[in-house]
């Protein structure tokens, strides 16, 4: 079905906008384009209302207690700006690439991901919306064979700028379909690493567990895969320093837990992989999409797993 005239124009306007962003900031100095973009967040913090409202109302579920009013809105739009900050970045990402990422981006941690990498058995390398998550791809892709999880954006045109990208950035994105299913066991099977992002909201098998002290729908894939596979769980994100160099920082390995009653198991190693994520973003609370709705879906009488911190 196709859909309204005035949506198609408004999906026209915001793609011939972006193509037009990617244009100018790939032929301006990188510190040009931090100025552009930076200032584009804190104009969309200004103008963007419903975002804005968004993101104020979930720091204050996630940081109320702990920070007055003021510095809760001075961090929401730090969330902006930084997200302006990445958006550059991402954007930039052939120029990042033939200057050499090295450049601008460090590894932390990078013995744990070696570790359970030589296992030969697959890495799920687990993160969220976090920092320049294209970059952190390109990054990661740039060491080891790498593949990701990921939903189709509403307009097929960017979708296919994004793919597009990607494989040239030297990665591939895998779908969320039983045809996708099968590419990940078979990727796992060959040793690779799989990113999949767990910090949003949506249509996949999950469970309720804690993040920042609500209970969120959390998808329970990483889990399912990691012990149908063998594949190892490893949490890790990128972040921007405030000279704007970036940081990948890999975790130790999430060890599962195994008792025998599947269900408990399910329940404690979603809320692990959960916590694992959370603890990034309590971080790094500049760096997150806090304007995504993660406690839109919730059940009649659902309790969450919270593990002890």
């Amino acid at each position: 079905m196709n859909k309204p005239l005035r949506k198609r124009l408004k999906n026209w306007l915001i793609y011939q906008f972006i193509l037009g962003l990617i244009w100018t900031v790939r032929r301006i100095p990188r510190p040009l384009a931090f100025w552009l973009f930076r200032s584009l967040g804190l104009l969309a913090f200004r103008l963007i209302r419903e975002a804005r409202e968004k993101t104020l109302r979930h720091l204050h579920i996630a940081f109320g207690d702990q920070r007055r009013d003021e510095e809760i809105r001075q961090l929401a739009r730090q969330v902006f700006r930084q997200l302006g900050l990445n958006a550059a970045e991402a954007m930039r990402m052939p120029n990042l690439i033939a200057a050499g990422l090295q450049k601008h981006v460090r590894f932390i941690g990078k013995e744990h991901l070696d570790r359970v990498y030589q296992r030969g058995k697959g890495v799920i390398c687990l993160t969220g919306h976090i920092g320049c998550w294209e970059l952190f791809g390109a990054f990661i892709a740039s060491h080891y064979p790498l593949k990701v999880v990921g939903a189709a954006l509403y307009d097929p045109r960017l979708d296919a700028i994004l793919l597009a990208e990607r494989e040239r950035a030297g990665y591939q994105s895998l779908p969320r379909d039983a045809s996708g299913t099968r590419q990940i066991l078979r990727w796992l099977k060959q040793g690779g690493l799989l990113g999949i992002l767990i910090d949003q909201d949506t249509r996949v098998d999950g469970e309720f567990v804690d993040f920042f002290g609500r209970p969120a729908y959390t998808p329970a894939g990483p889990v399912v895969i990691a012990e149908r596979t063998g594949a190892s769980l490893v949490p890790m994100a990128i972040y921007m320093n405030d000279d704007g160099t970036h940081i990948v920082e890999v975790r130790p390995e999430i060890e599962l837990q195994n008792t025998g009653d599947a269900r408990a198991d399910r329940l404690v190693n979603v809320a692990k992989c959960s916590q694992a994520v959370e603890a990034f973003i309590r971080e790094h609370p500049t760096q997150w999409v806090w304007m995504h709705e993660r406690w839109k879906t919730q059940a009649a009488n659902e309790t969450s797993v919270s593990l002890e911190k």
